[in-house]
């Protein structure tokens, strides 16, 4: 019993982690305007974009933190620099009017746009940088550093980290999925509150990297 207990809780601490960072009910709005609000092709994008999600979470917890092995960067610099991002996109976002480059081209292309042609931007850019983008796999990173050694332990690690990054997809997925009725009903108003509330919790979350990061690095220094 207490190894299901353990096992659950190592499960739920994916999307307890992530969730928060990727937002979903911040950027359903964003993905509403990128299918010209047609629930028809709400539906299938959903989809990709949380299949696109799994496999850019799973990727980072896999073999992250060997790539910054190979680099030569520390964990506590890509949270520091991870939280940086975050944050000045938290910032950007609480002061803008909606105007920002990615929000205009997508949003002045929608009615031009195919369904096949919408479908293609289900990975650039709602799956990345808009959904997964780098708070989130630096995240991931530091989730997958915590993955036991020994080849048994590993292997639950990895099923953990499986399971974990699919129920965040499927949250991710359930927000996209139903984003033209959520935006219809939250009306203009609705939604202009809740972006700027997901803006403030982003903008906290990203100097709560960075001072993580900073924490991390005066250990460091300190050993």
């Amino acid at each position: 019993m207490n190894s299901l207990i353990e096992f659950l809780q190592a499960t739920l601490v994916v999307p307890l982690a992530l969730l928060p960072i990727i937002n979903p009910l911040g950027g359903a709005a964003l993905f509403a305007s990128m299918t010209g609000g047609s629930e028809r092709l709400a539906a299938p994008m959903a989809r990709q974009v949380a299949i696109n999600v799994w496999f850019i979470l799973m990727t980072a917890m896999l073999i992250g933190s060997y790539v910054l092995d190979l680099f030569g960067i520390s964990l506590p610099i890509v949270r520091v620099g991870g939280g940086l991002l975050v944050a000045a996109t938290g910032w950007r976002m609480l002061h803008s009017t909606g105007e920002d480059e990615i929000r205009s081209a997508v949003e002045s292309d929608t009615s031009e746009l195919s369904a096949q042609e919408i479908a293609k931007r289900a990975f650039f850019p709602m799956s990345f940088p808009l959904t997964s983008g780098p708070g989130s796999i630096a995240t991931s990173i530091a989730l997958g550093t915590r993955f036991p050694h020994s080849p048994s332990h590993y292997v639950m690690g990895v099923i953990v980290a499986a399971i974990g990054a699919a129920l965040t997809a499927a949250i991710v997925f359930l927000c996209y999925r139903y984003a033209v009725r959520l935006q219809k009903k939250l009306g203009d108003i609705g939604v202009m509150v809740v972006a700027r509330l997901s803006a403030f919790i982003l903008l906290c979350i990203g100097i709560e990297m960075v001072w993580a990061g900073w924490v991390d690095l005066n250990q460091a220094i300190a050993h």
